[in-house]
């Protein structure tokens, strides 16, 4: 099972974050993209999960170095990082990371994705700045940016109130010594 976990998961994540696959991606129908980006997240969160097992992690985020970090007893997980957007859970509004004044300008590209994919499918919660949405609509449009960009994983931490969604690319892994 170990191999086939790994060998599965080389082949998805090999295959992710091209900027032609991006853009083919931005233009299929918007039905086709919910779909797939929900299999997408589910399929590469059970892989990030085989990687720690039943470990515990702590998580940091660097957004000054584009950097998230998981650390468990035996591992560090390191990987670059986009933040798709924030989620505050007094007024349930999601603030997109294209548009966010705490979100360094790069650190918002795959978020820039899905605001692509809205335009073209004339969605306005992929569109507008700031929409009124459930945490779990927060979760689709962190799924959606995963599969345009080709992420290979999300993250949702929690600061008090407020919920930072996240994606990220080609994971490090290195033992603790």
């Amino acid at each position: 099972m170990g191999f086939l976990i790994t060998a599965l998961s080389s082949f998805l994540l090999s295959a992710a974050g091209t900027t032609g696959m991006a853009d083919q991606r931005v233009a299929e129908p918007a039905d086709l993209v919910f779909a797939r980006a929900e299999s997408e997240t589910a399929l590469k969160t059970h892989l990030f999960q085989s990687i720690f097992g039943d470990e515990h992690y702590d998580w940091d985020v660097d957004l000054d170095a584009g950097v998230i970090t998981f650390t468990s007893a035996t591992r560090v997980v390191s990987a670059p990082v986009q933040v798709i957007g924030t989620y505050n859970t007094l007024d349930r509004t999601f603030l997109w990371g294209w548009d966010h004044p705490s979100v360094p300008e790069p650190l918002g590209a795959d978020a820039r994705l899905a605001r692509e994919f809205g335009r073209r499918q004339d969605l306005p919660l992929f569109t507008t700045r700031k929409v009124e949405c459930s945490e779990d609509q927060a979760w689709a449009f962190t799924a959606v940016a995963l599969y345009l960009s080709g992420a290979q994983g999300a993250y949702r931490a929690r600061f008090g109130t407020t919920m930072v969604f996240m994606t990220f690319g080609e994971m490090t892994i290195a033992p603790i010594e």
